[in-house]
């Protein structure tokens, strides 16, 4: 699974250095995506697609909890009813209710900044840079942009599914 890093820039001059340098460095400038207010220009800089704008982890995480929620409740009430009638398959809604108390503890777990959470520093002109990178270089990158742009706000990490990111 690709881990994709948000970082505010106060202005394009700082978002352009760090994206060259990161293409310098080896990150390929596809895996890049920057995000402004309207007025903005973003030229010279790899914009994001209105699908990467859209944030569809962010949708996925709240219609997955929500579907979770409803299959443990559903299943709690099945235990119920199958407790009172005294059915010998009340272990079944048992086995759902693990894995749906299993399946929460996992993805509750997975790192989530989301777009909405740099909304307002997008309105005052600050550029969101969204960097898609392996699990394995996330110290890397973000070691890198700390070092070499001290204006640049680190704003955390979430999990991304580039087939779906067009």
């Amino acid at each position: 699974m690709t881990r994709r890093l948000f970082f505010l820039f106060p202005d394009r001059e700082h978002a352009l250095r760090a994206v060259q340098e990161l293409v310098d460095s080896g990150v390929d400038r596809a895996r890049m995506h920057t995000v402004a207010r309207d007025d903005i220009a973003l030229d010279g800089l790899p914009e994001a697609s209105p699908q990467q704008r859209r944030d569809l982890a962010s949708r996925i995480e709240y219609w997955g909890w929500r579907l979770d929620l409803a299959l443990f409740f559903g299943a709690l009430l099945a235990l119920i009813g199958l407790l009172a009638s005294g059915n010998a398959w009340w272990w079944l809604p048992l086995l759902v209710m693990a894995g749906a108390y299993l399946a929460g503890q996992r993805f509750t777990r997975l790192p989530n900044a989301h777009l909405d959470e740099f909304a307002e520093a997008i309105h005052h002109g600050e550029i969101l840079l969204m960097v898609d990178v392996d699990a394995n270089d996330i110290d890397a990158i973000e070691q890198r942009v700390r070092k070499r742009h001290p204006e640049a706000v680190a704003g955390g990490s979430t999990w991304t599914l580039p087939a779906f990111d067009l």
